[in-house]
């Protein structure tokens, strides 16, 4: 078990990128890693479609890399010869050595998508073992990407409450009528819901930029985020918080742009308090491959800003931090916040009485606070469709035929606005020659898309909609000094 903590805790490291804060992996330090979980819940029906998120050449690398029994098991369940698994590793770690960012934030013409990077690795993993087991390495991929089965822990269900400690609220279901989608590798997890939760747990919805804290189905605290780069997308999916990660150190692994960056060196530990750390003051596991953690400025919230994480600035971290232990039951002061920002050298692991759930979603169509917002299908996955707009509705009591004309017109111009990928180019209707050059920028460029061409979200007043939906945010924390109520 603990060599299969540290392979999971490696996975992801391998891929991220040192130029700019980010979510550099897990820290070796052998401190707390929660693992991915698997709640109880039974998904419902779905009137939001969901599409599962491309697997990248990059992360097939980091399984290679982190992951020992990867290659053996992707060798016996594809029936793949020897020479095929060498060749396909090669070429992992060639396209992560492309994979560089070297600090400059003008990319105006860098394209770069999910979706790209996804169709980049189907297509070189189909030169190599044809296009049948191509599509099943991308499900094996896909199926693992959440954790080992043997580390699932049920979400849900909290342990046992000790004397003196209520503990928070978590049921098993967040309303009887839930939009979920399978979780790759767990048919039952649910991954979205249009309703607000019932009971206590986080809710980060990545096309909003938000992360919501809710205690016993009430919202308490807003924080705007940074989510991971189009190459590195944040997943969808029930989590565990089971740790906060004080002063969390980093070492740097076995990887070309280690070396490359002239900055650090392979294996040579990174102090909790250096510039060079990306992590920040905290970091709270919430299962491979993703972290919730500080470390990120200012101007790189409402954007991406890094590989597969949620990012908050250092202040914001702290903030969220206190708050995620007292809906726990644990006392997180002040003065010991301000201890473990004194001692940057120390590394210190609070453990949580129980596990809360952090539910990772992916919505562009909402409801919040009688209005509708829809927000640009970042990851490109094609989710702004009327279809979807009428699901939405109808999970809200309201049919399309309810709505005005001048509703009706601009919700189909809002929905065509927000259909759009970071660099402004419809999700649908991209040639396969326009998508084959971006492919090939993709490649000349190596570097990860850090900006979005155009508006990110358009809200909507419709009358039938007034006084429904998820709230609006509360005391959002922007990551200034200062709150913004």
């Amino acid at each position: 078990m603990k060599k299969l903590t540290h392979t999971v805790m490696m996975i992801f490291v391998s891929i991220v990128l040192l130029a700019a804060p980010s979510c550099d992996g897990p820290v070796i330090d052998n401190s707390a890693h929660a693992p991915a979980v698997a709640p109880t819940a039974t998904p419902t029906s779905t009137p939001i479609a969901t599409n599962e998120m491309p697997v990248t050449l990059p992360l097939i690398d980091a399984f290679f890399f982190a992951d020992e029994q990867f290659a053996t098991d992707l060798k016996n369940n594809l029936q793949l010869t020897d020479e095929q698994i060498s060749r396909l590793r090669a070429m992992a770690r060639e396209e992560t050595a492309r994979l560089r960012e070297n600090g400059d934030n003008d990319q105006s013409d860098y394209q770069g998508s999910t979706v790209a990077a996804g169709e980049l690795a189907k297509q070189r993993v189909t030169e190599i073992i044809g296009e049948e087991k191509s599509q099943q390495l991308i499900v094996f991929v896909d199926r693992r990407w959440p954790g080992s089965v043997s580390d699932v822990v049920p979400a849900m269900t909290p342990d046992p409450t000790p004397t003196g400690s209520p503990g928070p609220t978590v049921t098993p279901s967040i309303m009887p009528e839930s939009v979920s989608a399978p979780m790759p590798g767990n048919a039952t997890t649910p991954t979205t819901s249009v309703f607000t939760p019932t009971d206590t747990r986080v809710v980060v919805n990545a096309p909003a930029y938000r992360l919501d804290l809710f205690k016993n189905g009430q919202l308490i605290k807003s924080y705007k985020i940074g989510i991971g780069y189009p190459e590195f997308p944040l997943p969808t999916g029930l989590r565990n918080a089971k740790s906060i990660i004080f002063n969390p150190s980093w070492t740097p692994p076995d990887e070309p742009w280690v070396e490359s960056s002239n900055m650090v060196k392979v294996g040579e530990k990174v102090a909790s308090g250096s510039k060079l750390n990306p992590l920040g003051v905290i970091k709270i596991p919430i299962g491979l491959p993703s972290l919730i953690h500080g470390g990120k400025a200012t101007a790189q919230l409402g954007r991406f800003s890094s590989h597969g994480c949620v990012g908050l600035t250092n202040k914001q971290i702290q903030d969220f931090a206190k708050t995620l232990a007292s809906l726990d039951g644990v006392e997180l002061t002040d003065a010991e916040v301000a201890k473990h920002e004194k001692n940057r050298t120390k590394t210190e692991s609070v453990k949580l009485s129980y596990p809360l759930p952090v539910e990772l979603r992916y919505e562009t169509i909402t409801v919040e606070d009688g209005k509708l917002h829809i927000y640009r299908d970042v990851y490109e996955r094609g989710t702004n469709t009327e279809e979807n707009l009428r699901g939405m509705l109808a999970a809200h009591g309201v049919a399309m035929d309810q709505l005005s004309q001048d509703e009706r017109l601009s919700v189909e111009q809002a929905l065509k606005e927000m259909s759009r990928g970071p660099g402004g180019t419809p999700v649908e209707g991209t040639t396969p020659q326009e998508k084959e050059k971006q492919k090939q920028r993709n490649i000349e460029r190596g570097r990860v898309t850090r900006n979005i061409e155009g508006q990110t979200e358009i809200v909507l007043e419709i009358a039938a909609l007034a006084g429904k939906g998820y709230p609006a945010p509360l005391e959002i924390n922007t990551g200034e000094v200062k709150k913004i109520k």
